[in-house]
Order: C-alpha cells, then structure tokens, then sequence
C-alpha cells in the first residue's frame, strides 16, 4: 500500500527533514521552509519504503537503469533501482558540469529513469537527462520524492514526484523574513547562486 501525502509529511517532520525559519536557497531566493531530504533517507527502513513507491510510479515503462545526480539523487535513485531490480549509478560534477566517472557507463537505447530527492527548478536533473541523451540512452523519465517546482521545472521529459510542498520563496529585496531582521541560513550542499 503506497504511502499518502499526510504520511509523507509525517515523515518528513519525524525526520527532521521539513524545516522552519528563515533560509537562502541554493538559487538566491529567501524561504520560511526547507527539505532537507537527506535527514528523510539517512533511516534505511523510511528510504526504502518512500523509494519503493515512487519506483511504483515507473515500473510499467520498464527501466532498465536508474541514474541520481550527485549528491542529493544518489540514495534515492539507489533505493528506487533496488526496488525496480535495475543498476543504480550516479553522475557527478567535473568542471562544473554532469558526467558519469568511476567506470559507469549506459548503452545506446537503454531505457533510464532520472531519479532525485528533491526538485526545485530540476536544474540538476534535466543536465543528467541531457547526459545521457547525448550518450545515447532514452530517458523515460524523471522522478523525485518532493516536487518543490511550483509546476515550473527545465525538465524535457515526463516528470513524476510523491508529493508537491508549496513553498514560498521570496527574491532577497522583498523577503518579509529579512524585513523581520530574522537572521538567514543557507543549508544544502551547494553555493549560492
């Protein structure tokens, strides 16, 4: 039985994973929220029943692979492949930009599913789409725990998430949280636009 949105959310703050208060984001912008999806999947029984359901959502196209960007799509893309029964493989950065390294290859026709923990712009994925394009495979698809697009990703493939957070974000001049005096923190992995 798939997990519904509420139970997600129940996750995500037993987790740790949803948090409150006054953040800069990876593009610039200012939030009174973040996912940090990390906390979700550091619990291996959680990541894998979260992952086995939005693997759920690609089963009948049959993938053949599934790739994560480094470094937030590397658990999730790993639990989704184990449960679709497929290899799970991660492209990283080099010289800013996507590529495959540590000996992992794909086929020419092999049918992947981007995996992600979570989307914002879909930035990150849609250059691993557009990676593996360029090395020949078909990529059915992207996925991701959270969808915090707001419906508006860069993706140019069918994209698929377990829930969508609504999340406000505000450009730095007109964050009501700054015109509070709230100090801002800057979480995640990546520098500031």
């Amino acid at each position: 039985m798939s997990l519904t949105s509420q139970e997600i959310l129940e996750l995500l703050g037993q987790t740790d994973a949803l948090k409150t208060g006054h953040f800069r984001l990876t593009s610039g912008m200012h939030s009174e929220q973040y996912v940090q999806c990390a906390l979700l999947l550091k619990e291996p029984r959680i990541a894998e029943k979260v992952c086995r359901d939005l693997a759920d959502k690609f089963a009948d196209e049959q993938p053949e692979m599934v790739v994560g960007p480094a470094l937030g799509g590397i658990i999730a893309a790993y639990e989704v492949a184990r449960s679709l029964g497929v290899p799970g493989i991660f492209a990283e950065r080099e010289n800013g930009n996507m590529t495959l390294r540590r000996g992992f290859n794909v086929e020419k026709g092999q049918r992947i599913v981007v995996i992600e923990d979570v989307i914002t712009t879909g930035g990150s994925s849609q250059e691993v789409v557009e990676l593996l394009e360029n090395l020949g495979a078909k990529v059915i698809g992207v996925g991701s725990i959270i969808d915090r697009s707001g419906e508006k990703t860069k993706l140019t493939v069918p994209y698929k998430s377990l829930i969508r957070l609504d999340i406000k974000t505000y450009e730095p001049e007109k964050c009501p949280l700054c015109a509070k005096g709230l100090e801002v923190v800057k979480p995640g992995s990546r520098q500031t636009l």
